[in-house]
Formats: C-alpha cells, sequence, structure tokens
C-alpha cells in the first residue's frame, strides 16, 4: 500500500522537471499563440542552444546560465533574421508552406550539429551538476530546482512583457485579430519577427536547462518537440498560464507513471492523458 511519504519523491521530481517542460513548451506555445504555425524546429533549436551553452563552457569556461547573457541577445537576432527571410515569405503563402521551412531547418540544424560535433553524446559538467538538496527524506537535484527557477522567472517575466508594454499588447492584438490590428497602426509582419525572436531567445534559455539536466544529441530535439506538443496541448495551445499548467501536469503524470508502471510507463500515462485531453477539449484545459 503506497503511502504520501512513498510518492513523496516522484510528485517533487515530477514537479520540478514540469519546470524544464514549460521552458522549452514557451516559445513553441508562443509562436502558435501569435502566428498560428507549428514550429516543428522549435526541438532542434532548443538543443541549439545546449550546444551553445556546451561551446561557452567548454571553451570559455561561462557557467552555462551566465552564458544566457551572450545567448538571448544572438538567438532572438536570429529569430528575428529566420523569420523574416525563410518563414515569412513561406507563411504569405499558406501555413502549409511554412510548416514545410520549419521542417526544413529542423533537418538543417540536425546535420550541422552532426558535423560540427559529431553524433556522441554530450552534456554540461557544472560544480552543482551532481548536487542535491535533502528536504526531509526527498532528496532534490540542484539542477531541477534551477530548471523550475528558470519556468517561474520566464513565465512571469514573458506574463508581464505581453500584458504591460506597448510592444506585448500588439503581439496580443496581432495574434487575436491581425486585420483589426493593422488597422489600428500595428505591422502584423514586424509583430510576427519580434515574436519568433523572443521564441527563439526561450528556445536559448530552454536548451541551458536542458543540457544542466539530461545528456543530448543533434538528435534529441525530436523526443522534447514531442514532449513539447504534449504540454501546450494539455494546457492548451498559445496559452502561456496552460503552458505551465500543462508543463506541471506532464512531468507528474511521467515520475508517477515510472512509478507505479516503471521505466516503460513513464510517458505512457502522459501521453494517453494528451489523447483524453484531445477527445474531451481539443483546446486544452485553458485553451479558448
Amino acid at each position: 500500500m503506497e503511502t504520501l511519504a512513498d510518492l513523496a519523491s516522484p510528485i517533487a521530481i515530477g514537479v520540478l522537471l514540469g519546470g524544464l517542460y514549460v521552458v522549452i513548451a514557451l516559445g513553441l506555445s508562443l509562436v502558435f499563440g501569435v502566428m498560428k504555425v507549428i514550429n516543428v524546429a522549435h526541438g532542434d533549436l532548443v538543443i541549439l542552444g545546449s550546444y551553445f551553452a556546451y561551446v561557452t563552457s567548454t571553451s570559455w569556461g561561462l557557467d552555462p546560465i551566465l552564458s544566457l547573457v551572450v545567448g538571448i541577445p544572438l538567438f532572438f537576432v536570429m529569430g528575428i533574421f529566420i523569420e523574416k527571410f525563410l518563414v515569412h515569405r513561406a507563411f504569405r503563402m499558406s501555413v502549409d508552406a511554412a510548416l514545410i521551412i520549419a521542417f526544413g531547418i529542423s533537418l538543417i540544424i540536425q546535420n550541422a550539429a552532426q558535423l560540427v560535433w559529431t553524433p556522441l553524446s554530450r552534456g554540461l559538467m557544472t560544480s552543482y551538476t551532481l548536487e542535491s538538496l535533502k528536504i526531509g527524506d526527498v532528496y532534490l537535484p540542484v539542477v531541477y530546482l534551477v530548471d523550475f527557477a528558470m519556468a517561474l522567472v520566464v513565465v512571469l517575466a514573458v506574463h508581464q512583457f505581453l500584458k504591460r508594454t506597448y510592444l506585448g499588447q500588439a503581439i496580443t492584438a496581432a495574434s487575436q485579430d491581425s486585420e483589426t490590428a493593422q488597422l489600428m497602426g500595428i505591422n502584423p509582419a514586424r509583430v510576427y519577427q519580434i515574436a519568433f525572436g523572443i521564441a527563439m531567445a526561450l528556445a536559448a534559455i530552454a536548451g541551458v536547462s536542458l543540457a544542466l539536466t539530461f545528456p543530448f544529441t543533434p538528435k534529441s530535439g525530436v523526443p522534447f518537440l514531442i514532449i513539447a506538443f504534449g504540454v501546450i496541448i494539455l494546457g492548451g495551445l498559445g496559452s502561456m498560464v496552460g503552458t505551465f499548467i500543462g508543463g506541471m501536469i506532464f512531468g507528474l503524470s511521467q515520475t508517477l507513471g515510472g512509478h507505479f508502471l516503471g521505466p516503460t510507463g513513464q510517458l505512457l500515462v502522459p501521453f494517453v492523458m494528451v489523447l483524453v485531453v484531445l477527445t474531451i477539449r481539443p483546446q486544452g484545459l485553458f485553451g479558448r
């Protein structure tokens, strides 16, 4: 008979792991919410962020989190460039064309990463990578706590940006009705570029969190893209708050599934939940 004490560890780890999934899924949710485009390259862009942190850590000796001082603005500019010269031109033709372009970007990143860094698994080692905090009988890995803290900071920052700044309100307006927003003096094309740039900056942050938590290879973007899809489907496509709740639900169901069903059941439970939500409420728990 399971007791609450037996479940304390998987519940705590599940919540913290959900923080990592929130950070990974947030950029994907933002792009869909604004442009109504599913960026299938997002997982590989996150892995590109992991490799950037790996390079700055091994070559410059920077702490991976400090590397974001360079990584966030660099990825933001890259996002604007990708949206302006690749995604937007296809987006003007059709959403399907933009999807194909994103798929092409995904393949390019995967193959380029294999050429530069080889298919071998990489990871980030820091002074706190193997450290844990003991709370009662539960050991909490420090990197999981860092992931959760980053999730809280990023979600609050994006939420406040969208709610309180003119540019954020312009992004929200363009996502709701681009034609009316244009009549009000908002340039939807420019808004899409900024939103994609922010999503790329979020991918840089997610890449650091992922690399601190798990080993990664050039092909690791695909499974984490699938997890990110599950998170935003649970929470609601385009919803920032929903993405956060969806990440918590996904992380909890994964660790509890592994606890009761063994390692093979870790991803079975969350994706069954995704299918149930799609059947009962296709817009997600917090979607409109």
